[in-house]
């Protein structure tokens, strides 16, 4: 392949240290041709990691300025159908603005609104502007949609390097030395009271509290006097100047419950999978990526919207629970370890894949070398599996020549002379080749669709033949991205 084009790092560089240039500050401070520096802004653009926008100068006019926007780049792997099925399975009312912000990035609540009115046909009842606010702080809440980060991140160089200067004086810790790209992102980084502060209500909406739904005023204290004034100006602003974006952290955590608990379904007993769904329903907190804990009073009050779960007991309950491999330490909450299954379940994915392309024998093998995460002499690999030695010998050599294992050969003293024996072991980066052919498969299946497309644009015979098959292969392209969320995502 060509080598990485060096000038969008320059410019990127140049912005990540400076912070908001106009176009020909840039080209002044990189000594670059305008032409060149234009072309890399236009592919920082492109890759969302620019943004241009206006701002008064002192002489009146607006010039066009550019900043390094922080925030995790992901919109090359978004699932919009996936993220807006746990919308609607959560909080179907604010589909909509989910639908928005997943179509345009980055958006204020006064534009989102605009855009979901003229979405609502002609005829048809336009929400008011308060049940949209209701909607939306209903997102925020639950952490769905959170405020971007601040804008032009950078920090002081000089600043820095005096700080540096300090630790170095200091006595020696186990400081982490962070990049350039890391302090900037710190920088910008917003804490979680200001992420996910909810659209105060103006004192437009204070008059009319009577019109409003009974659970967005319920509880709520109105404030009076000088602080109504401030009240209203923040909610001026958080309409109208900040922007909100759609928090991809909350919605994987969705997604990786979902397939964690449908993986599990399968295998459970008759009865327990009400248990196992409200467990999951009755999640306390998010913060944890890792893991889901629920109270068992949660447990019992999701258990009771189901058939036949409200005549169960706690003690009922908690021995199923424990059979799930779901922790506690108190028998008040409990806790289901996804990290521990997300590699059970990667290993899996990638042992199946070696018993379709060698068999059943190839299978067992490599469990075997994946499970004791060691290398293992031959002789202890034909024991163990109890297959017959040619077999263990033609699997392993099959396995080594296409990378999944490794080998090496052991000299040991044995006797009165020296024995030589081989070891293997599972590759260290088997996962990686499995990841990268995930990649190249997901590149061979959409060019595939976009070839039968190319083929229905220009009116071909057989239309009704090929669009059946490219209703295939955009199933088995969905089915295919469930692997890439459990290795790239999860």
């Amino acid at each position: 392949p060509p080598p990485p084009d060096p000038f969008p790092q320059k410019v990127c560089d140049c912005l990540l240290r400076q912070g908001a240039l106009q176009l020909q500050e840039i080209v002044r401070r990189l000594n670059l041709p305008p032409g060149q520096v234009k072309n890399s802004l236009l592919v920082l653009i492109q890759h969302n990691c620019v943004q241009a926008f206006s701002s008064p100068s002192p002489r009146g006019d607006r010039t066009m300025t550019l900043y390094l926007t922080i925030f995790n780049n992901v919109l090359h792997r978004l699932r919009f159908s996936k993220f807006i099925s746990v919308i609607r399975a959560d909080i179907p009312e604010s589909e909509a603005l989910i639908e928005g912000l997943l179509q345009n990035g980055r958006l204020t609540f006064d534009q989102l609104v605009g855009r979901t009115i003229s979405k609502v046909p002609e005829g048809t009842i336009r929400p008011a502007r308060e049940e949209i606010r209701m909607n939306f702080n209903r997102l925020v809440s639950a952490r769905y949609v959170e405020r971007c980060p601040k804008a032009e991140p950078h920090f002081n160089p000089q600043e820095d390097e005096q700080s540096t200067t300090a630790r170095k004086r200091a006595p020696k810790t186990a400081e982490e030395v962070l990049s350039l790209e890391q302090k900037v992102v710190n920088t910008a980084t917003l804490s979680d009271p200001e992420r996910f502060s909810e659209i105060p209500y103006s004192m437009e909406d204070a008059s009319k509290t009577n019109d409003r739904p009974h659970n967005v005023v319920a509880g709520a204290k109105r404030k009076h006097g000088a602080f109504e004034v401030d009240e209203e100006l923040n909610s001026t602003i958080a309409e109208n100047e900040v922007l909100w974006r759609v928090n991809f952290e909350k919605f994987i955590f969705c997604l990786k419950k979902k397939f964690c608990a449908d993986r599990k379904k399968p295998k459970l007993k008759v009865g327990t999978h009400p248990i196992w769904e409200s467990f999951f329903e009755a999640n306390l907190t998010d913060k944890d990526t890792n893991s889901v804990t629920s109270s068992i009073g949660g447990i019992l009050e999701k258990l009771g919207q189901k058939e036949g779960g409200a005549a169960m007991s706690i003690g009922q309950i908690q021995p199923v629970l424990e059979d799930l491999q779901c922790t506690t330490s108190t028998g008040e909450e409990f806790t289901f370890d996804l990290h521990k299954m997300i590699e059970a379940c990667r290993n899996e994915e990638i042992e199946s894949l070696v018993k379709k392309k060698y068999g059943q024998e190839a299978f067992t093998i490599f469990r075997l070398l994946v499970t004791q995460g060691c290398a293992v002499e031959t002789d202890q690999i034909i024991d163990t599996t109890i297959l017959d030695k040619q077999i263990v010998h033609s699997t392993l050599y099959k396995l080594w020549n296409d990378g999944y294992i490794d080998t090496e050969k052991i000299a040991s003293a044995a006797g009165t002379g020296y024995a030589q024996f081989f070891v293997w072991r599972a590759k260290n980066t088997f996962r990686e080749q499995f990841v990268d052919n995930l990649y190249h498969a997901a590149l061979n299946l959409r060019q595939m669709v976009n070839y039968i497309a190319e083929l229905l644009l220009e009116g071909s015979k057989d239309e009704t033949k090929l669009r059946n098959r490219k209703n295939i292969l955009i199933l088995a392209l969905t089915r295919h991205d469930d692997s890439l969320l459990l290795f790239c995502d999860f």
